[in-house]
């Protein structure tokens, strides 16, 4: 098992190796590897580039090492996304083959605060909808969301009924989503998402924060989506122009 030196540095070579051991199966999903002592002699290398393949592999979500304890292969996502396209959390999910669920924890008319107002802005918003909800796959809670809509965009009574909150906002008030922009940020350990999605505290969570628009750049949704690294991925497709 021990790497050759070749034309790169030698930290490449040993994450090179590393992926293709996860690959093969000589390293399995949630499997903890072999300490930074043991892993080093196997591979030849020293413990400073096997840290440092370490923390590449761990920024590629290939690995978690968690302090005091040891690292970890993680699982591959089970849901993979570009996120040119604007699909919803339930098509991610049915095209996995898996079956997708949805469990309300918290719906409810408040007032907005100022800075929802300046998000809303220049449609002037005074109450918002606030839907708290866990999507799952096949049982299993992988995605938390949190909405917000304007209280005369969709009907309240009737969240919990709809299977899309797009179309229920089309229906009721004539407000088709059209597009929306999207930021991606890693989240830390957060108590109360963590425990609901069942994440370890050393997991990341990926939270896509949207502000959906009409094709009449009204916005009308405001969305915060925690989804588990361990299931779900992202992508872009970029073209040169």
């Amino acid at each position: 098992m021990s790497i050759k030196s070749d034309s790169r540095h030698l930290y490449l070579q040993v994450i090179d190796q590393i992926k293709k051991d996860i690959e093969s199966g000589e390293y399995k999903e949630n499997e903890k590897l072999p300490s930074e002592f043991q892993l080093s002699k196997l591979l030849g290398v020293s413990r400073a580039t096997l840290r440092e393949a370490l923390r590449i592999l761990e920024e590629d979500n290939i690995v978690t090492r968690r302090h005091g304890v040891g690292t970890f292969v993680n699982p591959k996502p089970v849901f993979s996304s570009g996120i040119e396209q604007l699909t919803s959390v339930t098509y991610m999910i049915e095209q996995s083959g898996k079956k997708a669920g949805t469990e309300y924890l918290f719906t409810d008319i408040r007032d907005a605060t100022d800075k929802e107002k300046s998000r809303f802005a220049p449609k002037k918003v005074e109450q918002l909808v606030e839907i708290e909800r866990v999507r799952t796959a096949n049982g299993e809670p992988v995605v938390f969301c949190v909405d917000k809509i304007p209280e005369d965009v969709i009907p309240v009574e009737r969240v919990h009924q709809a299977d899309s909150f797009f179309k229920l906002m089309e229906d009721y008030a004539n407000k088709r989503v059209a597009y929306a922009v999207t930021y991606i940020e890693p989240i830390g350990y957060h108590e109360r998402i963590y425990e609901i999605l069942n994440c370890h505290p050393d997991q990341t969570l990926l939270l896509l924060k949207q502000m959906h628009y009409t094709a009449e750049d009204e916005a009308v949704l405001y969305s915060a989506n925690y989804f588990r690294s361990d299931m779900f991925s992202f992508h872009v497709l970029r073209k040169r122009t």
